[in-house]
């Protein structure tokens, strides 16, 4: 095999050579060319032939190099600019190595450092692993060992980097950032996570279905020193008891039919970050007993097994139900229910929001417009009365997805009441124009038949579904169908292929009944006095 010469022989004729007969493997976890050309190094060493030989050997890999022949002259460069990797001799004439790794750990801990020696021996390589190097390098240096450490530190950096990204795509998405409000209500939400993110209290957040609980918890953990460890989120609600507390604990191998394995449960799986129990009021009594001692002692036992696992972990709960009452109904443990209710974040119905209804509305206007590609401006001004009129049951995630659907299906630049669900069409108020010279029945025409079209819209058109929804009887909303120039847009609406005695399909009253009703002639007759029978 061909043995790979030293550097120095390479460059310096008169150096001694140093032969590798096994050459050191190309790292296949190398960092992209893109990456390495961006690369930038600083190299540092006091002895200038062999700094001179090592910095242009590494341009010509790519790289981006600095050099420095002093432990001041190091310094100086440091401080006029961040560099991706060190290399440093460890004894320099005015200084030492490890004394420049320690200050760049502190004032740029992102900088890998990877140290040279020409004395190397175990203690020396353990005292920089302890330090902070990311690797220690004999020399006289091999071109494929020092290729590979530069490599392995590059690769290094990258995932660090895209680690950080990724944090800041969590806090973006689930951070308190990415909660939407102005209301009130909802500022009084945020000074609560600010003060308790970083505590370990017990936090139960409460409110209707809807609201964002799942959400919240999420900021609070972002918001939290646990921000790096795990969150786990289990619906209480989507589980058996019996599978519920071995969804939470844990089981041993026989702990019951199918358990063939240990599995560990989501509190241990949840250690060093926080575990959100959703729907915690559909927990079964014997199961709050030992969700109790899990709150009082962070302490608990698999289900089967003896074990005593103990946990740091961060409890966050939610129900949408009112805890205190089933408490006096005598269906949710009074000791937990106090153990829980630490501190609790009360989250209001949308319906209680409506200043903060059209930010959410944008807000999910411009994630779907991002996740399909569609281009929509925005909702007229019909359509936004439409939205914060409607009372919103579903609360935030029923608005969600009325703006997903308004996008999906809408064919306008911007989206209108046409839009919008039959539902939320006939909830809006509608407009008053200024009554000017107007009289008062004249003014109350416009607001009238808004509200008849959108009530025939929402019945399709039978008009005796929309009479009975409206309390008039039929003969009045014909009349005012007719006065409010309504008759011909439902002219349109009609079935336009049926036969000539086909009644309309959306007219079922009196009319279908005089078609089904048969004739006098066909009608039989009683027989009279003196008649045949």
């Amino acid at each position: 095999m061909a043995c790979t010469k030293s550097l120095y022989a390479r460059r310096m004729p008169d150096a001694a050579t140093h032969e590798l007969c096994h050459p050191l493997p190309s790292n296949p976890k190398a960092p992209t060319q893109t990456f390495m050309a961006r690369a930038s190094l600083l190299l540092i060493d006091d002895d200038r032939h062999i700094l001179h030989a090592m910095g242009e050997w590494l341009r010509e890999q790519g790289y981006h190099v600095d050099t420095a022949a002093s432990y001041q002259a190091a310094l100086a460069a440091l401080g006029r600019k961040r560099y991706d990797i060190v290399l440093c001799d460890i004894r320099l004439g005015d200084g030492d190595g490890f004394d420049l790794l320690a200050q760049l750990r502190k004032d740029a801990p992102e900088t890998l450092v990877i140290l040279i020696t020409g004395y190397g021996d175990p203690e020396t390589a353990v005292a920089a692993m302890r330090e902070g190097a990311f690797d220690l390098l004999t020399k006289p240096l091999i071109d494929d060992e020092l290729k590979v450490a530069i490599e392995r530190a590059l690769a290094q950096r990258q995932v660090l980097a895209e680690n950080q990204q990724l944090r800041a795509q969590l806090d973006l998405r689930f951070g308190l950032d990415n909660v939407i409000g102005r209301d009130p209500k909802m500022r009084r939400v945020y000074e609560i996570i600010d003060s308790v993110a970083d505590t370990r209290a017990t936090l139960l957040i409460t409110g209707e279905s809807g609201t964002g609980k799942s959400l919240i918890a999420r900021a609070v953990h972002r918001r939290s020193s646990r921000r790096n460890g795990p969150f786990v989120e289990v619906a209480c609600g989507a589980l058996p008891d019996t599978l519920l507390e071995s969804e939470l604990f844990g089981h041993v191998a026989g702990a019951f039919t199918g358990a063939v394995v240990d599995k560990p449960g989501k509190f241990l799986m949840a250690n060093g970050g926080t575990i959100f129990l959703d729907e915690i009021s559909t927990a079964s009594p014997g199961l709050q007993v030992k969700l109790l001692r899990v709150l009082q002692d962070f302490e608990f036992e698999p289900v089967g097994g003896q074990k005593t696992y103990r946990v740091d972990t961060r409890v966050i709960l939610a129900t949408n139900e009112d805890l205190e009452q089933l408490v006096a109904e005598g269906r949710f443990r009074q000791d937990l229910y106090y153990r829980v209710n630490v501190i609790n974040i009360e989250l209001p119905p949308l319906r209680e929001r409506v200043g903060d209804i059209a930010l959410l509305a944008m807000h999910f206007l411009r994630q779907v417009c991002e996740e399909t590609g569609k281009q929509v401006g925005g909702f007229t001004e019909d359509a936004l009365a439409a939205l914060q009129s409607y009372r919103w049951p579903g609360n935030v995630r029923e608005l969600q997805n009325v703006v997903e659907r308004a996008v999906l299906l809408g064919k306008g630049e911007r989206i209108g009441v046409e839009d919008l669900p039959a539902s939320l069409r006939s909830s809006r108020i509608p407009a008053i124009e200024p009554l000017g010279n107007r009289t008062l029945k004249q003014a109350l025409e416009s607001p009238e038949r808004q509200i008849i079209l959108e009530m025939l819209e929402l019945h399709n058109w039978n008009r005796h579904a929309t009479a009975e929804s409206l309390g008039i009887n039929r003969t009045t909303l014909y009349k005012k169908m007719k006065r409010l120039g309504l008759e011909e847009v439902a002219q349109r609406h009609r079935t336009p292929h049926r036969g000539p005695c086909q009644p309309q399909e959306h007219e079922r009253g009196s009319t279908q009944r005089d078609h089904e009703r048969p004739s006098a002639a066909a009608r039989p007759r009683h027989a009279g006095p003196g008649q045949a029978g």
